[in-house]
């Protein structure tokens, strides 16, 4: 395909250019690319876009693959209908590898985490933090023999933050450039596009590639060494050369395994996938043997094993390469008469054994070209190591012992894949490639150093910008419909397993992947930071309840073991007075816990406790300690911390965090891993800022699930302007789970606000729990309040429970009028706390009693 210098063959930035304005735009690509690196690019946001790509490409009757599949390259054999089968093969090759899945295995494979850009912290003990950084500008220049190759190569570059210039040949279709452009398509931020330069030009242009180099911080080229010294000589000072050239794989049989039928025929299959174009494949095969008679001998028990296999399909071979193979056998023929060589060849000439008793590594012309030497191992290193830059895969067969020894051996002598025969050729997920990580090529490791003002502070980047993802779309659901998402979960994705508490509703189960746990465990630890825990110092019990596949013990266990913390992994007990008395006995100043639990605790055995004094901290999660009870246990026990440790739940992860600057139920939220939505309580819409709605969670960073508009049943609000903390993580304010409003008598009451009164009229620092039935004539809403923790029995502090009443019908306007309209009867009750409804696996108090029918 010659190229027309009119045509519009290059794509730049979000539009296709002709020649004469690439070559005016390749002037100012530095700028271009200062402009470009100014705004980084999530991770997330790529993930996304390739995933919108995959999706479409899997589909034949999409328009995204019709279009592209207009400048796939042919096969070789020019007929439309294998034309069409290997335009399906592409197509599906470029979906595989642009599914999120294997992207999101790959960036976490190969940089660490799902968000790898992001300065955390790496010891939560220092105030350090450290990221992978793009190197800026990463030009490719692609090889003319893989339509995937261009595209992909430079999407790896996306992944690693940056702008990326690639060069295809002349020869080629615009595959890359259309591909590229439907990638970009699928970002509605416009950073893809910023970030990706495609030009089909000659390697003859000499002057263009020069101007794609200069500026670059990387230039990764594709081919032989021909085209690497090519490139090499337009590459300036202090720029990384990452080459993917040419390699060469063998096989290594021992005598038990070439002595076995099922190995010749694996090793035959793997000559004959991709007709030896892939690296991976053998083109040589040594016996670990001295013995010239027995790789003669091996030689005529493969040529019969490869004369049984399939003829290629559509292997053309262009006169080049069919003068290779017929030079190559001639001169082995030739030195038969030297006792050197034997050659076996099928007389259609498509296949040809080369056996030869001289073990130095040679390459094979490929298209069934197959090499048989003798190596024994002793003479693996020295014979192979001279050829260390060329090796890559070793296809090991033997006893178990002989491939872990051997491995060792070709390891040591240079190749960089080790793999059995028969599957040479095949991958998996994230593996390094020529023995690198892609993307660790194409990025820098940085660090940022700081002093004890960012003790509190989890990620840098929070203090510069929020995380910002295109906003949700799709149906809304609730637990039901996630429910039946979990029933669609593959058994590769479904590694843990977790039950909800129960609280608002039957149990629910949730199914995570441990990529994802992990992820949102560090993310977790990252909050607990902000809330003020002290890895250094703190001493930690967790006292969570655990068991019956509750998730909270394990997930703090897990939290703490990130951050390095000191902890005792104690659970909740019943037996108050054990529990504390190993508080004392080890020292502990933290606790974290359930509300109810941890009141319970304390009271019961406040005596020993204050006496102990060394309670500084109470981290808390599933419930909330109200104003009083957090006056309470400063009063009592000189707890200096009261706060909550995460707010999440079991199906999401942890969703928010306070910081050392939130109050109540204040809390940012995770924006690393979701994006929240507050929409109306009876209508799918926004409500205005600042008003009260419902809490929908998009979730981003989950391996095989689709938890997107997820609504948890958690009323709330956000909250405008920045934090005093000085993070940009957007806050919200929860107010109650839509169960807490309860519409009793025509009338819509909130739990909360009899909490609220308790506290502000009464000063009461206890549980409260509300309990509706329905009543013969009318129905009865019964507010239990615990015992004050000190005081007369029969009432809550303040008061009795005919006072408490009192205060709930003066300060609630909605309650008075259903009491007076005789439309509800209204009853305060005072219980010990133990009488209170729990649920059974969490032990969160039920605030919300329904038992109306």
């Amino acid at each position: 395909m010659t190229s027309n210098p009119g045509a519009h063959h290059h794509y730049w930035q979000g539009a296709f250019v002709d020649d004469e304005e690439a070559e005016r735009r390749l002037a100012g690509l530095p700028a271009i690319v200062e402009a470009a690196l100014a705004v980084p690019l999530e991770t997330e946001t790529v993930l996304a876009a390739c995933d919108a790509l995959a999706t479409a490409l899997r589909d034949p009757e999409h328009p995204v693959s019709a279009r592209l599949a207009e400048h796939i390259p042919p096969d070789g054999e020019g007929e439309a209908e294998g034309d069409a089968a290997a335009g399906s093969a592409v197509l599906a090759e470029l979906a595989c590898f642009l599914g999120r899945d294997e992207l999101t295995r790959k960036v976490r494979r190969e940089l660490g985490s799902a968000a790898p850009q992001r300065l955390n912290r790496p010891d939560a003990k220092e105030t350090v933090y450290e990221a992978w950084a793009p190197v800026g500008l990463v030009a490719h220049i692609a090889p003319g023999n893989g339509a995937a190759v261009a595209p992909l190569s430079l999407v790896e570059g996306l992944l690693a933050g940056n702008v990326n210039v690639l060069k295809t040949s002349s020869d080629d279709t615009l595959l890359a450039q259309h591909l590229l452009a439907e990638l970009a398509a699928f970002d509605a931020t416009g950073a893809i596009a910023e970030r990706v330069v495609v030009l089909r030009f000659p390697s003859s242009r000499q002057e263009w590639l020069r101007l794609m180099c200069a500026p670059a911080d990387a230039v990764a080229v594709w081919g032989g060494e021909a085209a690497v010294e090519g490139v090499a000589a337009h590459v300036p000072a202090g720029c990384r050369l990452v080459e993917w050239g040419h390699k060469i794989s063998f096989a290594y049989l021992t005598r038990d395994a070439w002595d076995d039928p099922r190995t010749l025929a694996a090793l035959a299959a793997d000559v004959c996938l991709y007709e030896q174009q892939a690296c991976s494949s053998p083109q040589v095969v040594y016996l670990d043997t001295e013995d010239t008679e027995e790789v003669f001998a091996f030689a005529d028990r493969f040529a019969g094993v490869l004369a049984t296999m399939p003829p290629p399909s559509g292997d053309v071979r262009a006169t080049a390469e069919d003068a290779e193979i017929t030079t190559t056998e001639m001169i082995a023929r030739l030195e038969e008469h030297l006792g050197l060589t034997r050659v076996r060849a099928a007389a259609d000439r498509s296949w040809r054994v080369l056996a030869d008793v001289r073990p130095a590594l040679t390459a094979s012309p490929l298209h069934r070209s197959v090499w048989v030497k003798p190596l024994p191992r002793k003479q693996l290193i020295p014979t192979l190591r001279p050829m260390r830059r060329y090796l890559q895969t070793a296809g090991i067969a033997g006893s178990r012992p002989d491939i872990a020894e051997l491995s060792r051996t070709a390891l040591a002598a240079g190749a960089t894949r080790i793999a059995p025969v028969g599957a040479m050729t095949a991958g998996y997920s994230g593996e390094p490639h020529d023995g690198v990580y892609a993307l660790q090529r194409y990025s820098r490791r940085v660090a940022v150093r700081t002093d004890e003002r960012f003790a509190a502070t989890a990620c840098l980047d929070d203090l510069a910008g929020p995380v910002e993802f295109p906003p949700p779309t799709g149906p809304l659901r609730d637990k039901d419909a996630v429910q039946k998402l979990n029933a669609q979960v593959s058994a590769r994705d479904a590694e843990l397993y977790f039950r909800s508490g129960g609280s608002t509703g039957a149990p629910a189960l949730s199914l995570f992947s441990y990529e994802d746990y992990d992820t949102q465990m560090h993310a977790a630890a990252r909050g607990l930071l902000a809330a003020g825990y002290d890895p250094a110092r703190d001493r930690t019990a967790n006292l969570f309840f655990c068991g019956g596949m509750y998730g909270s013990f394990i997930s703090f266990f897990s939290i703490l073991e990130r951050l390095g913390g000191v902890q005792l992994p104690m659970a909740a007990g019943t037996d108050h007075r054990a529990t504390a008395e190993m508080l004392v006995a080890h020292g502990v100043d933290t606790l974290f816990g359930m509300p109810s639990y941890l009141w319970q605790l304390l009271n019961e055995e406040e005596e020993l406790l204050r006496a102990y004094g060394g309670i500084r901290k109470i981290f808390y999660g599933g419930e909330h300690f109200s104003e009083g009870q957090r006056a309470h246990l400063a009063e009592t026990f000189g707890i200096e911390v009261v706060r909550s440790l995460a707010y999440g739940s079991t199906d999401l992860g942890p969703l928010g965090y306070q910081c050392e600057q939130s109050t109540g139920s204040v809390h940012h939220l995770h924006a690393d891993l979701h994006t929240l939505e507050i929409l109306d309580v009876d209508e799918d819409r926004p409500v205005a800022a600042g008003e009260t709605g419902r809490l929908v969670f998009t979730t981003r960073a989950r391996r095989g699930q689709s938890l997107d508009r997820y609504v948890i049943g958690d009323l709330g609000r956000a909250l405008p302007g920045r934090c005093a903390c000085g993070s940009r993580s957007p806050r919200f304010e929860l107010l109650g789970r839509l169960g807490d409003v309860m519409r009793v008598a025509t009338y819509l009451l909130n739990y909360r606000r009899f909490v609220a009164i308790a506290s502000q009229r009464l000063g009461h620092r206890g549980e409260i729990q509300v309990v509706l039935t329905g009543g013969d004539a009318r129905e009865e809403l019964t507010v239990r309040i615990e015992h004050a923790a000190e005081g007369p029995a029969e009432g809550p502090a303040g008061g009795s429970a005919e006072a408490a009443r009192a205060a709930f019908l003066d300060d609630y306007p909605e309650l008075r009028s259903a009491v007076r309209e005789r439309l509800l009867d209204l009853t305060v009750v005072s219980v010990d706390g133990e009488a209170l409804e729990r649920t059974a696996t969490s032990g969160k108090l039920r605030t919300v009693v329904d038992r109306r029918r």
